[in-house]
């Protein structure tokens, strides 16, 4: 096409020009009446707002939010009060703008911060050291009928050292198998378990004070904490550990 411009420009006839182009007239003319597109490589031409800030007054404002009076609070109260006061210094999005150009556009309280904590650990040794318990619910035969299994394993060997199957979750029952349990594999140092009620139960507390074992419960809110014991229903017995271990919360020493 443009070839065929820069022959009918120099005085070569337009019939002469299609001929040697294999354009058609109708087509150059109006490619050459269509209005030429912006030239892309040119640089885009930026206007300065007249009323845009100074490094020294983005500075002033950036200093009055982060100030004792207005840390905690957002852009558009500090901007009603200071204009209840009679000052101005911005809009509320030219707040926001600079507070977003120093990575303040955040919670801006002061927030406490916790010192990160190792997860604490019960570590067995040899067996009779720690025992893990937890009562899983069972389907029964029935649609909606549903059987506890109070289950107690040992997390050095793995191995399953008491287990009953109730028709409802008692802290009477829990104490009767741990009482069966500790007379066959005798008492271990300390029982691990979950928050739940039985778990926590005066019944199961009184227990353990009098043979002097250390209860140690999960973490809140924390779901794998117990791990060996939470798949209890499952009546499995793993190849034994030699380094057997479960993660543990708080430590509470019975007595």
């Amino acid at each position: 096409m443009r070839t065929h411009h820069e022959l009918t420009d120099s005085g070569v006839k337009t019939r002469d020009a299609t001929r040697l182009t294999g354009i058609i007239r109708s087509t150059a003319a109006r490619d050459k009446a269509r209005p030429a597109a912006p030239d892309s490589t040119a640089a885009a031409v930026t206007r300065t707002p007249e009323n845009k800030l100074t490094d020294a007054e983005r500075r002033t404002v950036l200093d009055v939010l982060d100030s004792d009076r207005f840390v905690d609070r957002a852009p558009a109260e500090v901007y009603a009060q200071l204009l209840d006061e009679g000052i101005y210094l911005c809009s509320v999005s030219t707040m926001y703008r600079i507070l977003r150009e120093n990575a303040q556009v955040t919670d801006r309280r002061r927030q406490a911060r916790h010192p990160a904590r190792a997860c604490p650990e019960l570590v067995a040794t040899a067996p009779r050291e720690v025992y893990s318990w937890d009562i899983t619910k069972l389907p029964g035969p029935v649609k909606g009928t549903y059987f506890d299994a109070y289950v107690m394993i040992d997390i050095f060997s793995r191995y399953i050292v008491g287990a009953h199957v109730q028709t409802h979750e008692s802290g009477l029952l829990a104490a009767e198998m741990m009482t069966e349990t500790f007379a066959v594999h005798g008492i271990p140092n300390v029982v691990h378990a979950d928050r739940g009620t039985s778990m926590t139960s005066k019944t199961v507390a009184t227990l353990l004070a009098d043979l002097e074992v250390t209860r140690s419960h999960s973490r809140p809110r924390v779901s794998n904490d117990n791990p060996y014991s939470d798949y209890a229903g499952c009546v499995i017995m793993p190849s034994p550990n030699p380094n057997g271990r479960v993660r543990a919360g708080r430590r509470t020493t019975a007595g």
